[in-house]
């Protein structure tokens, strides 16, 4: 059994607090590790030595800091196996699906390696009489990470990388499920060249979190997590005075029209409705089939294929759906299926009871399918977060989109569809941040900006992308006009 120590100043620093927490490998259940719940006075001391270690960094030429991240890039591909063990370690995502988180958060930092470009400023010359104006971004300072457990490398390198390259200093807080990824990473960027104390990472709980919130030298936090801790640090935070990003819950919805390709759809759903056993903010957990033919076409479709996917840990290669994140998260669930069967919805494929030799203490769930289902269910309604598919079948497209309209999470959707003009007509009109047509799960590339609308997101930007420039840097305009051959008396206007 491992136990992590706190990333601060360039150093791994054991932790003085008598709070601890387990780290679990969810395919056995069996403890395999554990981190401190730090304390205030930790948290405290990392922004400090983070504050003073900016203003050096945040002077650097942004060339210098781009060669940095260069390096730091370079390390990460080098390692990716072995930070994809990690993340299979703690979290349970089979190695290929760590591979791919791996390979989206490292094109942040691709995209943050431009940082100089990005931070190109704006110049007017003779806006007034022998007078010019330019305007250039500054960092803020010290900038703070709040992530989940679901994507353990990536949500986290959607964060700092951007951050440090426009030159703050960065407090991560990763989750206390399964922080190795991240000290991995850390481990890296250190080795890259990167100055002790720009990038620390402090572990604990909501402690941890109130501290950051409340912390005066803090001047911006990104968070991922859920729709109620999203408010809750929005809320907090912005009444701190900081900038806030924060990102929350889904239910996001695909519909499939009569004309769709029903086998690419089905594999699509089997795909973003069950990958990392349904725990994606980005998951299609609805899928919404228009017309009883077509609704009938796509369950028989999707039937053999939920009933046969492969469940098993991360160490077995052919494994395609592995284990929940914890044993609490498991019985949610299941009572969520529960729920559902109570409530009247057709449980097509039934995921309870699932146990594998070797594995019976392993938080598995199996694939679930539900049919018929309607608004008032909770299963509807929630993000359950777990490999749970469901079905609500509508009559007209118009149906489909005021489903979608109607539900508290805007945050992603998708259409199938060999229909131009109905795709063109979804993506110009449906109230929701991120769009996929006849592609399951629309994450945009990274020099584009993720976000979700309505109670999905808190705050107006973007967690990557170009939004990331502006929300971890703040604009400065300069008017200039030097006294030479100037000849004039008190001036009591704007100059024109």
């Amino acid at each position: 059994m491992y136990k992590l120590h706190n990333a601060i100043d360039g150093k791994l620093v054991s932790s003085t607090s008598d709070r601890m927490a387990q780290i679990f490998n969810p395919a056995t259940g069996e403890q395999i590790g554990e981190l401190p719940l730090s304390t205030d006075a930790e948290m405290n001391k990392a922004v400090a030595i983070a504050k003073q270690a900016q203003i050096a960094w945040g002077n650097e030429p942004p060339a210098k800091r781009a060669r940095i991240m260069f390096k730091f890039l370079e390390l990460l591909n080098q390692n990716i196996g072995d930070l994809a063990r990690e993340i299979s370690r703690e979290q349970g995502k089979t190695h290929d699906d760590a591979l791919g988180e791996c390979a989206r958060g490292i094109e942040v930092v691709e995209y943050a390696c431009g940082i100089p470009q990005m931070l190109k400023g704006e110049y007017s010359r003779n806006v007034g009489p022998g007078i010019d104006s330019y305007a250039s971004r500054h960092p803020l300072g010290v900038v703070a990470g709040i992530t989940p457990f679901n994507f353990p490398a990536m949500v986290p390198m959607w964060m700092y990388p951007m951050a440090i390259a426009a030159g703050n200093a960065f407090i991560l807080k990763p989750s206390e499920r399964d922080p190795s990824a991240s000290m991995l990473a850390w481990e890296l960027f250190k080795q890259a060249g990167l100055p002790d104390g720009i990038f620390n990472i402090v572990h604990g709980d909501k402690s941890a979190v109130d501290c950051i919130l409340d912390h005066p030298d803090i001047k911006a936090v990104s968070f991922v997590g859920s729709t109620p801790i999203a408010e809750y640090v929005y809320t907090r935070g912005t009444a701190a005075g900081k900038r806030v990003q924060a990102l929350g819950g889904a239910k996001n919805h695909m519909i499939i029209m009569p004309d769709a390709d029903m086998e690419q759809a089905a594999n699509a759903l089997i795909g973003a409705g069950y990958g990392a056993a349904g725990e994606r903010c980005m998951a299609i957990s609805v899928a919404v089939p228009i017309g009883e033919e077509t609704a009938d076409k796509l369950v028989a479709a999707l039937k053999p294929k939920v009933e046969s996917l492969k469940i098993g840990p991360a160490s077995d290669e052919t494994t395609e759906l592995g284990p929940v994140i914890t044993k609490a998260h498991q019985e949610k669930v299941l009572g969520y299926i529960d729920e559902g069967v109570a409530d009247g919805a057709d449980l097509v494929v039934d995921g309870r009871g699932f146990s594998l030799q070797g594995y019976e203490n392993g938080y598995f769930v199996g694939g679930t399918l539900f049919d018929n289902v309607t608004e008032d269910m909770s299963i509807y309604r929630d993000e359950i977060f777990g490999p749970v598919v469901c079905v609500v079948r509508k009559n007209s497209f118009e149906e489909a989109v005021d489903l979608i309209h109607g539900h508290e999470y805007a945050n992603g959707t998708a259409i199938f569809t060999r229909d131009g003009d109905a795709a063109r007509d979804f993506a110009d009109k449906i109230e929701v941040g991120m769009v996929g047509i006849n592609v399951p799960i629309p994450v945009p590339v990274a020099y584009h900006s993720f976000g979700g609308w309505k109670r999905s997101s808190f705050g107006s930007s973007g967690i990557y992308g170009p939004e990331a420039v502006q929300f971890y840097t703040r604009l400065k305009t300069v008017t200039a006009r030097w006294p030479t051959g100037v000849k004039e008396g008190a001036v009591f206007t704007f100059p024109a």
